[in-house]
């Protein structure tokens, strides 16, 4: 009877364990989109306080962008060095330090702030897929859906309330930037019990830092980049430019506005179901393919289509980027053999997807004020979308990287 007492104690405090690890993913996930689409409804109040030009008002949704893109090739080393966990509790710290110096008054604290959170997000977008890989290795699908719904959650809602945060609840822009710190710290102190039996850092055999070489020369590795970078490009030039796009169609600020809410809310059970059915697949090109026509029919909506459709399109251009996201973070964990590879190749695919993603706005805008319309520049995203669908059908081939 005795023996039957301690096994049960053991599950039990194995299942609180599985609980608290669950709800700390979930709350991580949580922050990695919340404290950048917060912003962007805010930039002409922010530009106005300070006195910025609009070319620097742009970059503060740009700077998270290149902070992605620097650091994430250098996020395994350090879990390799330091433990997953331990590196996650730590970014999760400096990240409420970004938030809440972002929220004081200054150009010199709002861009320093803004940095900060970005390496910090960089962090856990790295390891994140990896530690489900990791830790739920019979359950990819699920807990990728998981986390992939509660970080597009939070990032819809943010992107909604910020406005009337920041004016009905008479905060302001600090306080409405300021307030995802709560959220930041929650995450924090939910994450600290994973410091208690963590596993140390191990050296799993082949993941050794020359791997990194042998991924930039693995075909399929860039397929996994390219498809990760360009749908990153999409996503952030259509949160950029989509109201200002809807507006010139006819569409008033108030609704145009709602029309982007509506596209992160279309995502949501996307980013759900994708995953578990992908896991679930011999080989996820048919969903590469569907991913790529969502775009390029939503595209070519908002471009040509009835301006009475334009919530059609929106939530195609929605359900693609929830399936393009999901697919990404999938396949991070579906063509590698190990944890370590897991983190490497999101690291690089991060690192490199970023930085281009990171022009996806500016090129977009540029080739607005060149050609003083709307046509090329979303034709360029149509162009996108066709690659979209020429790398995804790669990176979706039900094989796994060779790194030796």
């Amino acid at each position: 009877m005795k023996i039957e007492d301690e096994h049960q104690m053991l599950q039990a405090s194995q299942r609180k364990k599985l609980i608290l690890l669950i709800i700390g993913v979930i709350l991580i996930g949580a922050n990695l989109r919340a404290p950048l689409t917060s912003v962007g409804p805010l930039v002409s109040s922010i530009r106005d306080s300070l006195g910025m030009t609009n070319a620097a008002a742009g970059t503060i949704t740009t700077v998270p962008l290149l902070a992605f893109a620097c650091l994430s090739p250098f996020v395994p080393l350090l879990s390799r060095r330091f433990g997953t966990e331990l590196v996650l509790l730590s970014s999760l710290i400096i990240l409420t330090a970004g938030i809440l110096l972002r929220s004081i008054a200054g150009i010199g604290t709002l861009f320093l702030g803004t940095i900060l959170l970005g390496l910090s997000i960089a962090v856990c977008n790295v390891l994140l897929p990896s530690l489900i890989k990791h830790k739920f290795p019979g359950n990819l699908g699920v807990m990728t859906g998981v986390y992939s719904v509660s970080m597009n959650l939070c990032g819809a809602i943010a992107s909604g309330i910020s406005v009337p945060i920041a004016s009905s609840a008479g905060l302001g822009w600090k306080g409405a930037l300021g307030c995802w710190g709560i959220l930041s710290l929650i995450a924090f102190v939910m994450w600290i019990p994973q410091m208690r039996g963590r596993e140390l850092p191990v050296r799993t055999p082949g993941a050794d830092g020359g791997k990194k070489s042998s991924l930039l020369r693995s075909p399929l590795a860039w397929k996994v980049t390219m498809f990760m970078g360009l749908q990153s490009l999409i996503f952030y030039t259509v949160i950029a430019w989509l109201p200002e796009i809807l507006q010139q169609n006819g569409l008033s600020s108030s609704r145009a506005g709602w029309m982007l809410s509506l596209m992160q809310f279309s995502l949501l059970p996307i980013t759900f179901i994708v995953p578990i059915a992908a896991a679930k697949m011999k080989n996820q090109r048919a969903l590469a393919g569907l991913t790529a026509l969502f775009f390029f029919i939503g595209i070519a909506g908002v471009l040509c289509g009835s301006p009475s459709l334009t919530p059609l399109w929106v939530i195609l251009i929605g359900i693609a980027g929830g399936c393009a996201f999901s697919l990404a973070m999938m396949f991070f964990s579906l063509r590698t053999r190990h944890v370590h590879e897991a983190a490497a190749l999101s690291g690089m695919a991060q690192s490199f997807g970023y930085l281009l993603a990171a022009f996806g706005p500016l090129v977009f805008g540029l080739l607005h004020d060149i050609t003083h319309g709307w046509t090329v520049p979303l034709f360029m995203l149509i162009a996108v979308s066709v690659l979209i669908f020429i790398f995804g059908v790669g990176a979706g081939k039900a094989e796994q990287i060779k790194t030796a």
